[in-house]
Order: structure tokens, then sequence, then C-alpha cells
């Protein structure tokens, strides 16, 4: 069947055989139609400044908000019927719409929709950092910008079993919706905080390490590795700020094969956190 969405009967016609069809099935929430209202709210968590007001973010696709869902609390669902049939039973309460390919599409942040856009509430974790640093494993990122590089460095702490990462106030945004698709599922099990990150390597005392990766610093495949302290991964262009590199104590270098012959300048900096990540663990 078809229905014009600008011919206002054919519109309630639509809703009505949408209504009719949940209504027979599942009594746990009232299903409705994306309104304009709905598209410029999504599309409003674009901003930062936004975000912050309504405490929320944006995820998509079946397999970034089924990970998400068992962790944040979930405000609005904005999806297909058959991504809202076979998810009914973690739908209670919430806010859900009904949408078309069409719709999905206005609503989507991404070229290619994916089923469902949900509206997630952005968590308050509450962290002993210097107990969590001293114990375990944990990254710190001073000045990283790019939103699809902290993403990758989120997914790569998951896959590493880094639940922590720190984050200087200028770098990247974790709820930003590229951010957040790139993590892949990452921040449901990584929790990333924002602080002064001078602040909190002086909070920790000379018992714990801090490491950093430096042009000045030792081969990282011959120096000693702990499995606790902190792993400080610098911007993109700058590396490290000149504060914190004050307050490494462990400079590593990660060379080049075969070591000293011409190649690029430097390794991206999410590549850079793999290889360092990966030397760690397998010290482990």
């Amino acid at each position: 069947m078809y229905f014009n969405n600008d011919n206002p009967s054919d519109g309630f016609v639509r809703a009505l055989c949408r209504f009719s069809f949940f209504a027979r099935r599942r009594p746990l929430f009232l299903l409705d139609m994306i309104s304009k209202n709905d598209i410029k709210f999504v599309h409003s968590l674009e901003l930062k400044k936004k975000r912050r007001e309504e405490k929320a973010f944006v995820a998509e696709g079946p397999k970034l908000v089924g990970e998400l869902i068992g962790t944040f609390r979930l405000r609005a669902v904005y999806a297909l019927q058959q991504w809202i049939e076979a998810n009914e039973a973690s739908l209670n309460g919430v806010t859900v719409k009904d949408a078309t390919q069409d719709e999905l599409r206005k609503i989507s942040f991404l070229e290619t929709p994916q089923e469902v856009v949900a509206v997630f509430e952005q968590p308050d974790y509450d962290v002993d950092a210097r107990k969590t640093i001293a114990e375990n494993l944990c990254i710190a990122l001073d000045g990283v910008q790019n939103p699809g590089n902290l993403g990758t460095i989120v997914r790569l702490a998951d896959w590493f079993g880094i639940s922590d990462v720190f984050c200087s106030a200028d770098t990247a945004d974790i709820f930003n919706p590229k951010t957040v698709q790139a993590t892949m599922g990452g921040m449901a099990r990584v929790r990333v905080h924002y602080t002064s990150l001078p602040e909190l390597v002086d909070s920790l005392g000379n018992d714990v390490p801090v490491y950093g990766t430096l042009l000045d610093g030792g081969n990282i495949y011959t120096q000693e590795l702990q499995q606790r302290g902190l792993i400080v991964m610098g911007n993109e262009g700058k590396g490290l700020s000149e504060e914190m590199r004050k307050r490494v104590s462990h400079k590593l270098y990660i060379p080049n094969y075969p070591e000293g012959s011409e190649c690029a300048e430097s390794l991206n900096v999410a590549i850079a956190t793999a290889v360092v990540c990966a030397e760690f663990r397998r010290r482990g």
C-alpha cells in the first residue's frame, strides 16, 4: 500500500495502520510517526553545546545501538518496523517513532541509514582516578582533536582491556556523532573522562608510571613496561603538550623498520596507540 506523506488524510490512515498493527502485538508503548520537531531535535545534537544542555547523544545502526542499550539509558528511538519488532523487550518506557526508510534518511547523520537512530542519555561516572590508574593500565589523550581518532582509540582500549580513558579539555567530544560511530560500541565498556591532565598526573605520585611516546624516547620493544599506569598520547600534529612532556616519567619511541631508514614522518595517533597497547599487553 502506498501513502503520500504530503496528504493529511493519507498520513492519518498511515498512522492508524501503524497503531493497529502494533496494538495487536505490543501493549508496551504507543507508536508514533517522526515529526519535523523530531528531526530538528536529533540534528541539534550534532552541536556540542546542545548535547551538553540535553545531556544526550545520538547513536545509529542495529549493532551499535544494541550494544549501548544495556549500558546507557535510552531516551528515544526512530526506527524501521523490523527493528522495533526485534527489540520490543528493550523499549518499555521509551519514546518510539516508527520510520520509513525515507524518514530515517532525513533524521540520520549517516549517508546510508541503518534501521535505527537512537538518543541516549550521557552517563555520569564516579571514578577514583588515582586508584584506578595506580592499579590498572589507562590511556590519557592530550589534545586529540579528530572525532574519528578518538572513537578509534576508545575502540582500541576496549579491545585491549583498558576500561578508562582520560582526556584533556581540548580533546574531541566522545559524544560527537562521528566519535560515537567510530567507537563501534567500545564506549559501552570504556569510560571516558574529561579533566586537567597535568593536575591528574600530579595527583598520582612518583610510584605510578606515566608513559608517553616521544622522539627522544627509548625503544618501546626494549623498555620495561608495567601493566598499570598512564599511557599519554598527544595531538595529531603537535604531539604532547609541553606541560605533559615534563610529566612523562617513561619516554617511549616506536621505531620504524628498518630502524633509521627514510619513511613517513610519524604515525597516526590511533595507529600509534594500537602499537603501544599491543606491546604492553604482549608483555602482560
